[in-house]
């Protein structure tokens, strides 16, 4: 059924929004690159097995960083399969550096760029050294916030350097530090005079939010975390930001803090796996390695991550999934023939 949404909006509005001619643009370009693959499918099913795929989020499995960003349903869906695939990581209180993190987005994305993971690092962190250990968590939270909202974040950066600076010609900036860096230990709620003024912040980021209809956070809940401080910092308003549970709702990619261990239906999945090795990965069309009767587990990654390309090119050697993986990225013995 049509959602109201769709239809209080007109044609073209919707299409730009839903970023419809970027998977028509994705999926005409598989076709003509393995035309000669999809030919035992049929073109009709092709399309449709791609854009299941699309709905269920299973498309951005193992393509390329420019495609991951490339829309926020993308975005959200690249977040969910983090989530699923790795979990483990927290349900066994295991805390990893930035770097081995790093290496798990790479397991799914194996161009994802170190820039972003050390940018969401950071927010955890903070002025800690960038080898400190990080639970899953905490650095997932703060990964959803720096990767979904990136140019936003960006954008924020530059305001907040202008407002150390005391580059806004209708308001008087008190100097914050002798350094005029924007790395700090922000402490949400401190008496000191670290960072801006809260209320200056907001003004300039109501304007900003305006601009950025469908990559920023909800501008009431912005609001909602500036009005509790009369100071913060930059990391200070960013790890508020991670830690907001209306902003995790309005974004819809993970569970609520309390949740982030549970996902039942990939637990029976993984069950099924381990009593049935016959099961393990099989081809899909339009889904990368993906195991039968079950699209949540498409989210498991194999080992050594296949090459970017299309979810429609053939791979001759299956990988087995490591049933007793924990979210590592030690190498394995196994090996190709």
């Amino acid at each position: 059924m049509l959602s109201p949404e769709r239809l209080a909006l007109p044609d073209h509005e919707y299409l730009a929004q839903r970023h419809v001619l970027t998977y028509m643009e994705d999926a005409v370009c598989q076709l003509l690159e393995n035309r000669e693959d999809i030919g035992q499918y049929g073109i009709a099913r092709f399309f449709t097995e791609y854009f299941n795929s699309v709905c269920q989020g299973t498309h951005i499995l193992f393509r390329e960083f420019s495609f991951i960003q490339a829309t926020p349903h993308n975005r959200a869906s690249f977040l969910r399969a983090f989530w699923r695939c790795f979990r483990t990581v927290g349900k066994n209180g295991d805390l990893l550096t930035m770097k081995e993190y790093h290496c798990l987005l790479q397991l799914l994305c194996p161009d994802f760029p170190l820039e972003l993971t050390q940018k969401a690092a950071r927010i955890v962190l903070m002025d800690d050294a960038m080898d400190c250990l990080m639970s899953f968590s905490d650095f997932l939270f703060a990964f959803q916030i720096q990767f979904y909202y990136s140019e936003f974040l960006d954008s924020v950066a530059a305001i907040y350097q202008d407002l150390l600076s005391g580059k806004n010609p209708n308001t008087v900036i008190v100097p914050t530090s002798s350094s005029g860096q924007h790395r700090q230990r922000p402490v949400l709620g401190e008496a000191s005079m670290e960072g801006v003024e809260a209320s200056l912040f907001y003004q300039c980021l109501e304007n900003l939010c305006d601009r950025h209809k469908y990559s920023c956070p909800p501008p009431a809940l912005v609001k909602e975390v500036l009005s509790n401080v009369q100071r913060l910092t930059f990391y200070g308003f960013l790890m508020a930001l991670s830690k907001h549970h209306g902003i995790n709702q309005a974004l819809g990619a993970l569970p609520d803090k309390g949740d982030l261990m549970h996902d039942p239906a990939m637990d029976e999945e993984l069950e099924r796996l381990l009593l049935h090795p016959s099961l393990r990965l099989v081809q899909v069309p339009g889904l990368v390695n993906s195991v039968t009767a079950s699209p949540e587990a498409s989210c498991l990654p194999s080992r050594i991550p296949p090459r970017v390309g299309s979810p429609w090119r053939p791979f001759h050697h299956s990988r087995k999934v490591d049933a007793e993986s924990d979210g590592s990225t030690e190498e394995t013995d196994e090996s190709e023939t």
